[in-house]
């Protein structure tokens, strides 16, 4: 989908890839940007950083826990801004605990950000979309929701539900005919400052900046599954011709990937 002179809804916009995003919108010539975030001082001051660059900046200060407050913001966005022809579902939080040293309010609150929030805001702008036959919706997933891993578990569970409900959305769209993408992207760790602590025994950290860059390519190609660095097919591919013993061997390692959380301190 081409960005030139369209509404673009980016959750978590206010800092790592969300923010970026935003300022990559913003540089292709969207009419009108929308942030959601939660930290109100940030969204002021991402405001008037991006003041500049072109385009209207609307920012709402939104809880994405709350569904009551993503349906009072939807319909503000709605009643101030008009239609969204882009939604990118970016907001979301890590434990990166064991399952059994996670409280009950943990794992609640991992689900309903990471996976339920994705769902509810799609569905307060995918009508819209649809009645006017177009639109794009990316979900930044994560290679968690394709490789499971110590101290994410329920991190992963969030994620796999993500890449379960986007892709098979995609394929509703396409069922009905609807000129609507959606794009389910599954990267590993990025360098943010979410997943500090993190190391990586052979696969790289991604850096945001490059990174932002290929999901916004990715929405104008409309690019149906993006996994970085590891392509999504070689991921599948390995799981479908390896026996599970195999397959948690050559992650554990070959790639570490099964040792990456073991130092994780997250953003304070």
């Amino acid at each position: 989908m081409d960005f030139r002179n369209k509404n673009i809804l980016i959750t978590g916009g206010c800092s790592g890839i969300g923010k970026i995003m935003a300022r990559k919108s913003l540089e292709r010539g969207v009419k009108k940007l929308v942030i959601w975030d939660i930290n109100e001082e940030a969204l002021v001051k991402t405001k008037q950083e991006f003041s500049g660059i072109g385009g209207e900046i609307f920012t709402y200060k939104v809880d994405v826990f709350n569904l009551n407050e993503i349906k009072i913001a939807a319909q503000r966005v709605r009643t101030e801004v008009g239609k969204i022809d882009i939604v990118i579902n970016n907001a979301g939080i890590v434990v990166g605990k064991y399952f059994h040293e996670h409280t009950h309010d943990q794992i609640q609150k991992s689900m309903v950000i990471n996976s339920n929030a994705f769902m509810h805001i799609a569905l307060e702008f995918l009508p819209g979309m649809m009645a006017e036959n177009s639109g794009a919706i990316c979900n930044i997933a994560s290679s968690a929701g394709l490789i499971s891993n110590p101290k994410m578990s329920v991190y992963a569970a969030s994620k796999w539900a993500v890449v379960g409900w986007s892709d098979s959305l995609r394929l509703e769209m396409e069922q009905l005919g609807k000129n609507i993408s959606v794009t389910t992207i599954m990267p590993f760790y990025i360098n943010t400052g979410m997943f500090d602590g993190v190391k990586s025994k052979l696969l790289p950290i991604l850096e945001p900046e490059p990174t932002s860059e290929k999901i916004i390519r990715a929405i104008e190609n409309k690019t149906k599954m993006l996994a970085m660095p590891m392509p999504y097919w070689f991921i599948r591919f390995s799981q479908g011709i390896m026996p599970i013993p195999l397959f948690d061997w050559v992650m554990k390692n070959i790639f570490g990937v099964y040792d990456t959380m073991k130092d994780f301190r997250g953003r304070k």
